[in-house]
């Protein structure tokens, strides 16, 4: 039974009775992998199956379950959150079962870490979904976000740098993408998400002025928790490089190419001149929740969070001096995919 603790696990699918085993696999040659991604935020999951040097996704789940929500006034997980996160689970338990998945390695991040009873909650998606989660630790939630999407760096010389803007928390890693997979030099975790950051700096009245005094307390407080990490920088030197994972980036680029709807497609990869990201965080923020709302990509479920995300990433473009940022929808769950199949475990 799982702890709530870093137990750097990977755990076998929990076997089904007979009545519940799952029909026999298509691919019955290929083993199925699957990782599950809980963060303060979100719920992720995704199954495949290798492939070549890679591998093939074949189901994938995600739902907003705003986990943390409340955390930071109370210091605990919520009855409600819990629920709505549970229901998610049920999803993701179903889904392993039905694709027959042989390997699965699921993680809880920083809402995680910090609730009181994030332990007790650990206990309940076990017992309730069979859903085996390892709290991990901000230093391997960053190296796994970089191992499943470092692949997106554009070439060139000196040290790039990866950053992963969740709902809790904010990882900055500084690599040397030379080797095949990238040698971290330095990294830094940030207590400021796009959840925590959003009910730190709550503030009463919709006006313009109120807008602009919210995010200007926003990106103070994110350059104070970035200042350890940034006195420690030196000039990258050559071209710098920037790659971002998370819904934050992701949405700022559907805005910035007029998206209607969102497309993994032309977002996975894409590379966005710097400054425009920058006009994108500036004019999101001036606008009212109800504007926000309105913008396709965003809409209601990020109408409120967003802004916190253009605040960090401002941030970020300030530490950085790149002129060009990579987007990439992909990160931990990737990662471990990747780990899983190459038999490193962790």
């Amino acid at each position: 039974m799982p702890r709530g603790r870093n137990t750097g696990s990977v755990r076998p699918v929990r076997p089904f009775p007979p009545a519940e085993r799952p029909a026999r696999a298509r691919w019955p040659e290929s083993r199925h992998y699957a990782a599950l991604d809980l963060g303060t935020n979100n719920c992720r999951l995704l199954i495949a199956r290798p492939h070549g040097s890679g591998f093939t996704v074949i189901d994938a789940f995600s739902r907003i379950v705003r986990l943390g929500e409340g955390l930071a006034t109370t210091g605990r997980l919520s009855d409600a959150a819990i629920e709505r996160t549970l229901a998610a689970l049920r999803i993701c338990a179903e889904k392993l079962k039905r694709r027959n998945v042989s390997l699965a390695r699921s993680v809880a991040t920083e809402a995680c870490r910090q609730a009181a009873n994030g332990a007790e909650f650990i206990e309940r998606v076990y017992r309730e979904t069979g859903i085996a989660l390892d709290i991990i630790t901000a230093e391997e939630e960053a190296r796994l976000a970089v191992l499943g999407c470092h692949a997106l760096l554009e070439p060139g010389d000196g040290p790039a740098l990866v950053f992963d803007i969740g709902g809790g928390s904010t990882e900055l890693v500084l690599v040397d993408s030379h080797a095949p997979v990238p040698r971290i030099l330095d990294w830094h975790s940030a207590p400021w998400g796009v959840v925590s950051l959003t009910e730190a700096t709550a503030g009463a009245g919709d006006s313009p002025e109120a807008r602009a005094a919210i995010y200007s307390d926003m990106r103070a407080r994110v350059q104070a928790s970035f200042a350890p990490f940034v006195a420690r920088l030196r000039s990258p030197g050559g071209t710098p490089r920037l790659l971002g994972t998370s819904g934050t980036v992701t949405t700022l680029a559907s805005v910035h190419l007029g998206l209607p709807a969102y497309d993994r497609s032309v977002v996975d990869g894409l590379i966005v001149p710097a400054p425009a990201m920058r006009d994108i965080s500036r004019r999101i923020a001036g606008m009212s929740i109800a504007e926000r709302a309105q913008v396709p990509c965003i809409g209601n479920e990020r109408a409120d969070l967003v802004v916190a995300g253009c605040a960090i990433l401002e941030s970020i473009l300030d530490l950085w001096p790149a002129e060009r940022l990579g987007i990439a929808d992909r990160g931990i769950r990737e990662g471990i995919l990747r780990r899983l199949m190459s038999g490193a475990g962790l």
